[in-house]
Order: C-alpha cells, then sequence, then structure tokens
C-alpha cells in the first residue's frame, strides 16, 4: 500500500477520492475486467472508496477485517449491490466486529468466521481461508 511500511509516500493517495482514482488506474493497467477485489485490513481505505463509486466494476468483493467502514452510511453501503464474503477471525475482537457492523448494510453479502485465527485470519488459517474464499468465488455469475 503506497505511503505505508517501507513504501514512500505518494501524494495522491492523501485523499478517499485520489486512493480510489490510485486503486482505479492499478485496475486498468492490469486490464483488470470485472475483478474480485480481496481488502484485509488496511487496504480497506482504497477499496472501501472504490467499492461505493464503481462496484459495479467488480464482479465480487471480500473484505478482510477492513479499515475505514465507520467512514461510510448505512445508507452509502445498501446502495452497493456488489456480492460481498465479509470474512474475518474470530480472534479479532478489535477491527472486525466494527467492520461487520457497518459491511452488513451492503445488501448482497453474507459472513465467513474462521474460528480460532486473528486480525491476519489469511495467515493464521490459510486452508479455512482458501476454503471460503473459493466457496464464494463458485458462486459468483
Amino acid at each position: 500500500i503506497p505511503g505505508y511500511g517501507d513504501s514512500p509516500p505518494v501524494e495522491m493517495v492523501v485523499t478517499a477520492q485520489g486512493r480510489r482514482t490510485f486503486l482505479d488506474h492499478v485496475l486498468q493497467e492490469l486490464g483488470m475486467q470485472r475483478p474480485v477485489l480481496i481488502s484485509p485490513s488496511m487496504s480497506g481505505r482504497f477499496a472501501l472508496p472504490f467499492l461505493l463509486a464503481h462496484g459495479d466494476r467488480l464482479a465480487g468483493f471480500v473484505p478482510i477485517a477492513p479499515v475505514g467502514t465507520k467512514d461510510y452510511t448505512a445508507e452509502q453501503y445498501r446502495g452497493v449491490q456488489t456480492p460481498t464474503l465479509i470474512l474475518y477471525g474470530d480472534r479479532d475482537t478489535r477491527l472486525a466486529p466494527q467492520a461487520l457492523q457497518n459491511l452488513q448494510h451492503l445488501p448482497e453479502h453474507r459472513v465467513a468466521v474462521l474460528p480460532g485465527a486473528g486480525h491476519a485470519c489469511y495467515l493464521d488459517k490459510p486452508e479455512d481461508f482458501h476454503r471460503a474464499l473459493l466457496g464464494f468465488l463458485r458462486q459468483l455469475k
């Protein structure tokens, strides 16, 4: 994620609109047509603005306890028709419940909870994570 960790700061990603535009450019450069966007943790700052503005360009959305869910209203989430798998570990007691509380307003969502997994549930329980993800992907049109 630009501006996090050891990556250099990028002026464009200071605002939600800039982060949405950045992600849009990445997807265009990769030539992706209706991808499934998987968004763990800090990437929510990029994925959520994109989802709310361009959710119709995604085949699916998989938020994994993303940050920034409280920045949007229930009404904004209700306007998104993108099939969504809300995925998290049951040991993530800080960010996951907040994300679930906000993201449950997405009309086309379902929830998968990974028992015994923390915030990085895909690292803690990779087989369970992949099973849930593949099950969701198979359901998409």
